[in-house]
């Protein structure tokens, strides 16, 4: 089980990487940051970064304002 935010709990698959799980939960936003047992996990390597299970990842949605 990879929890994520703290909140939701996805079920681990075999050869799981950080872009079949934010495929897994729904995030389509391009603004995002990835952690994966708070290392920052650089978007180039979404679809090759493994998530092993028992991981704990936080996604954060990048906001600008003034």
């Amino acid at each position: 089980m990879i929890r994520v935010n703290d909140k939701l709990d996805i079920e681990w698959q075999e050869g799981m990487t950080v872009a079949r799980l934010l495929e897994a939960c729904r995030f389509t936003s391009l603004k995002i940051a990835v952690f994966v047992d708070g290392e920052l996990v650089h978007r180039d390597l979404y679809a090759s970064y493994p998530v092993e299970d028992g991981a704990e990842v936080k996604v954060l949605h990048l906001i600008g304002g003034g």
